[in-house]
């Protein structure tokens, strides 16, 4: 995976000389290592630094640029100084969203008098909204060992497990069916800890007639899959049920409205309309969805507060939840790459109630 190219055609956007990637996803992105390095784009070529622990697999993997491994004596920044004094490159972006103050002042330090850093962290993070084709094709099978693992995990789910046993079996399957790790902690929550929509799982026994609300996702080939099921365990009383039905048509709705071209806003308040409508709304506190891929949460977004129409080859979440404080939530999660006609659902595992 390398964007070398695709970063290069945008400085002049920015009207950049060089940008200088420090951050973990845009190195990724950038040349498909995370090696903690430096990747330094200019229109004169292309160069990566990293130290010695990761020096063999960037030799091995990177392309479109000459990696140069850190010393002592010269360190990224270092390294880094003497191109841009060598081809007298001035502005310099920078992704700000990422540094320290610490690092910038360092960045000041080191690079040759006269050097500008330039606030250009939206260069590569809009890059990374629209997902190439084999981008969404490592998403999709993130995705599919997901798919696999909610099959799996109903078949461990039972009254007297807990919580972190859940958690771990989610853990455990993923990286059994390929993953490189979760893409984040998994939550699992049962019974009331459901009306908690990032409820930490703990030593809490599963129970019949309880909710149990999984959000789970992997990293595959360094791109994350995410989903959330809500599964009863034992007959779910009516109360539940009537939640249940209401989440479900809230998220077909928001689905049935997220396209390219679309405002995020509009998309997450079809869905919240339908949740009003049940009389639901002050209970869906959170967005609709949120994007991702070489991090869980990467912009933009599908809430209330983004006004900007979605671009083409965005991959959201689409998450709408209510959460009764003392009962129970319900939250139902699937993965969206956005069209201009449309949408395709990356995840298919089946959403209608699930009674264990």
């Amino acid at each position: 995976m390398n964007h070398l190219n695709a970063i290069t055609a945008q400085m002049d956007a920015y009207q950049l000389d060089a940008l200088c990637v420090t951050s973990e996803p845009g190195e990724y992105y950038a040349v498909g290592v995370k090696g903690e390095g430096l990747v330094l784009v200019t229109r004169q070529g292309c160069h990566y630094f990293t130290d010695s622990r990761y020096i063999e697999l960037a030799q091995n993997t990177v392309a479109n640029a000459a990696v140069t491994m850190v010393t002592p004596q010269q360190d990224h920044l270092a390294l880094a100084s003497q191109v841009l004094a060598h081809h007298a490159l001035k502005r310099v972006g920078i992704e700000e969203q990422y540094l320290t103050v610490e690092r910038w002042q360092k960045m000041q330090a080191a690079f040759p008098e006269g050097t500008e850093l330039v606030p250009a962290g939206k260069l590569v993070t809009e890059l990374r909204g629209s997902k190439t084709e084999e981008e969404l094709a490592i998403m999709q099978k993130a995705q599919d060992i997901t798919d696999q693992v909610f099959d799996e995990i109903c078949d461990f789910l039972r009254p007297g497990v807990t919580e972190s046993e859940v958690a771990a079996q989610l853990t455990y399957l993923q990286m059994k069916h390929g993953a490189e790790g979760n893409s984040f902690p998994p939550i699992v929550a049962s019974g009331a800890n459901g009306s908690m929509p990032h409820a930490i799982p703990g030593p809490k026994p599963i129970q019949t007639g309880e909710f149990v609300t999984m959000d789970f996702g992997c990293i595959y080939a360094g791109y994350c899959s995410d989903m959330t099921r809500t599964v009863a365990v034992g007959q779910p009383g009516d109360d539940m049920r009537r939640v249940y039905d209401a989440v479900l048509e809230a998220q077909l709705t928001g689905i049935a409205t997220a396209k390219a071209g679309v405002p995020g806003c509009d998309v997450h308040n079809a869905a919240w309309d339908v949740l009003k409508k049940y009389g639901y709304g002050d209970y869906f506190g959170h967005g609709f969805g949120h994007s991702l891929g070489i991090e869980i949460h990467e912009s933009p977004n599908a809430n209330r507060s983004n006004i900007k129409p979605l671009p083409k080859g965005v991959v959201i979440s689409a998450e709408p939840g209510v959460y009764l404080p003392g009962k129970f939530g319900v939250r139902i999660e699937d993965v969206l790459y956005l069209t201009e006609t449309g949408n395709t659902i990356l995840t298919h595992a089946p959403k209608q109630l699930i009674i264990l």
